[in-house]
Parts: structure tokens; sequence; C-alpha cells
């Protein structure tokens, strides 16, 4: 009986999101957004459970949010498929824009290997999806306990190496809509040079269609774009500042470029 009121409730929401215009507030849009994600999970947690921490409880939350999101006239596109090797692990480290960047990763998840998310602490108190994240694999971190981050990104590490699992990171440390992305912080360049693994850069185009400051929010269209490997092998530990630079420039590069088309394929959708 529990079981058919939370399918009903969840049918609820959806309904509601259907009925939301492309000019609803700001607020409402985000409210779907966080709410639609907890209903989710909530709803998948009791199979989760049956395989706690593998990744592969993602999958079916994945689709159900990428669902959601095209319910809000928000669609993304993923490039570079070819780039992707499954024969290892590997540092992926993204641009970070705003809450809708779970939308990014539920596009992810399915084709980039074996994932495993870094994410603040905070994020695991949240109702039902900080339970849920827990289940797929997230890597809770303290950031006001260095000791305590860098316990776990070594135990993140010593996994890269082991079972050749992708680690998502974000390396600007908070979110960024600005036009050039925010100087990187060393703990992913730190992991990447310990486990002697390759970095693979992936830019999201910037959300035109979205504006946190001005609380707007329309339907638009992203760009995800996987880049190459970036091999470690000629960087040693004292040489992490020019892989830093070096990973930074590409990425700044792309991601100017693919919000130019990013910015006018949310134009032609808008009008």
């Amino acid at each position: 009986m529990a079981c058919t009121c939370e399918v009903i409730g969840l049918a609820c929401v959806v309904a509601l999101i259907l009925s939301v215009s492309a000019k609803a507030p700001y607020q409402m849009r985000m409210f779907f957004v966080f709410f639609g994600a907890g209903a989710i999970v909530m709803l998948c947690v009791p199979f989760m459970i049956l395989r706690p921490r593998d990744y592969r409880n993602a999958l079916v939350p994945s689709w159900c949010f990428r669902q959601l999101c095209k319910l809000m006239g928000i669609t993304m596109e993923v490039r570079g498929l070819e780039n992707v090797r499954a024969g290892h692990g590997s540092v992926v480290i993204m641009n970070h824009q705003s809450a809708l960047d779970l939308c990014v990763l539920s596009y992810l998840w399915p084709v980039i290997g074996r994932g495993t998310v870094v994410a603040k602490k905070e994020i695991l108190y949240l109702p039902f999806f900080g339970f849920g994240a827990w289940l797929w694999g997230t890597l809770y971190i303290n950031r006001s306990r260095k000791t305590d981050s860098i316990n776990s990104l070594q135990k993140e590490a010593k996994a890269i190496q082991e079972l050749n699992c992708k680690l998502l990171l974000f390396p600007e440390g908070t979110r960024n809509s600005k036009d050039t992305l925010l100087p990187f912080k060393k703990g992913s360049f730190h992991i990447a040079l310990q486990s002697k693994c390759p970095i693979q850069p992936v830019v999201i185009s910037k959300y035109a269609f979205m504006d946190d400051e001005k609380k707007t929010f329309r339907p638009g269209h992203a760009l995800i774009q996987i880049l190459p490997e970036i091999s470690t092998e000629k960087y040693e530990k004292d040489d992490i500042q020019q892989l830093i630079d070096d990973c930074r420039s590409i990425m700044q590069a792309e991601y100017t470029k693919l919000s130019k088309e990013g910015l006018a394929l949310s134009s032609k959708k808008q009008s």
C-alpha cells in the first residue's frame, strides 16, 4: 500500500511539472529539480539497498532524472564517447555551474564507466537523495578537516588502481557560471599523480537558459564534451601546477567554444 502511495505521489509531481509553463518562476522550477530528484531516489532506495556502494545503483535514478529534466524542457547532448577508455581508471574533472549539474551526471553515468563521485559531506544529509547517493558509491568528504579529505581521497586513488574506477570531481571547488573557469584546486591532481592514472576532462557548455543571479530558468539545451585523456606519466609531484595549468587551458578553450554553440541551440529552442 505504501509503495502504491509513493508511486501515486510521484505521478502527481510529474503531472505538476507537465503543467508548468516555460515561464514558470525560477524558484518553482528549482523546487521541481530538488523535489523530483528526492522522490526518484526514495522510490529506488529499497532496490539499491540490495547491493550497497555499487555504481550500478545510479543507472535507474539517472534514467528517471533525465526524463524529469526533459519534462522541464532541459535536454543535454553527450559528445566524445570515443574518448572513454573502460579498461582503466581515471580522474574525471568537470566544470561546476549549478545544482543542475546533477542532470549532467545523469547523462554521464551510463557512459563514463565505473563512476564514483566526490561530494561535500553536507549532501549526505539531504532527505533520501543523500543516502541514495551513498548507496551508489558517492564519497563524502569533510572540507573543513583537511586530514579527513586526504585520507578519503587516498582510498579513492587506491580504488582507481584496483577497481578501474572513474573518479568524478569538480576542480573549481564551487559553482561558477561566469565565462571564465575558476582557478582549479589541487586535490584532483594529487589523486591522479598518486595513482598514476590519466585525467579525463569533461566540459559542459554554459547554461545559457539559466541565471542564478537574475533568477531565470527557461527550457534549453546543453552540450557535454568528453575530451581525450591527459596522461600524467610525464608529470612529477613537483610539476602539479603545470599539470593544473595544462588541463585548465584545454578546458577553458573548449568551454568557450561549446558555450557559443550551446547559446545558439538554447535560443533556437526558446524561439
